[in-house]
C-alpha cells in the first residue's frame, strides 16, 4: 500500500473512531475520502483496509460499487441502438440515469442501519452521464449511520471536485484527505 493510501486510511480510522454525533442533517453524515485520481486502482486493491478500520472501530460495513452502473442502465434502455447512432439524444434522459443510480444507492442505506458505514466506490463511473454532487445530495436525506464516499478528485475551501474536472461543488461532507490531521 502506498504511503498517501496508508495516510488516507489513517485519517479516515482516526475519524471513523470518533463517537457518532446523533441528530446529525443527512449532509453531515457524508464522508468523502478524497484521493488523487491516479490512485483509484490503488485505492480498490486496498479498500478493505477502510473496512478494516470500520470495523475495529465496532461499526458495520456494506460496500456500493457503482463503476458499471452507466453500462447496465444503458443496457436496459429499449432504444439503445439508437442511442449508440445518435449519442446527443441522450441527453434526453440522463436525468433518468441519475435517478437510478440514486435509487440504487437508496436500496443500500435502507439495508444499513445506524451503526453502519455503507461505503460507495466507483463514483469516477458516473462522470459525463450524470452528477456526483446531485446523486449525493438525492441520498444524503436517507443516511442511517454514515456515507462514507471514495472520491477521485479534489478538496479544496470546502469545494468538490470529481477528476479534477468541472467546477467544483460546495458540500456539507466530511472531507478526509491523506493529508488530515483530526
Amino acid at each position: 500500500m502506498s504511503s498517501r493510501i496508508a495516510r488516507l486510511v489513517q485519517a479516515y480510522q482516526r475519524f471513523i473512531e470518533l463517537p457518532w454525533e446523533s441528530g446529525l442533517a443527512g449532509a453531515q453524515k457524508v464522508i468523502f475520502a478524497v484521493y488523487d485520481k491516479h490512485d483509484e486502482l490503488k485505492i480498490r486493491a486496498n479498500v478493505e483496509e477502510f473496512e478494516l478500520a470500520t470495523r475495529s472501530a465496532n461499526h458495520g460495513w456494506r460496500l456500493l460499487d457503482i463503476t458499471d452502473a452507466f453500462p447496465q442502465w444503458m443496457a436496459a434502455q429499449e432504444y439503445r441502438e439508437g442511442y449508440f447512432q445518435s449519442p446527443a439524444d441522450l441527453q434526453d434522459i440522463l436525468k433518468d440515469f441519475t435517478e437510478t443510480v440514486a435509487a440504487h444507492i437508496l436500496e443500500e442505506l435502507e439495508q444499513a442501519d445506524a451503526d453502519t458505514v455503507v461505503a460507495l466506490q466507483g463514483v469516477a463511473g458516473v462522470f459525463g452521464f450524470g452528477h456526483c454532487s446531485e446523486i449525493i445530495a438525492k441520498v444524503a436525506g436517507s443516511v442511517q449511520g454514515r456515507l462514507l464516499v471514495l472520491f477521485p478528485g479534489e478538496y479544496e475551501n470546502n469545494n468538490y471536485r470529481l477528476l479534477d474536472a468541472r467546477p467544483g461543488w460546495n458540500y456539507l461532507a466530511v472531507p478526509i484527505t491523506a493529508r488530515n490531521s483530526l
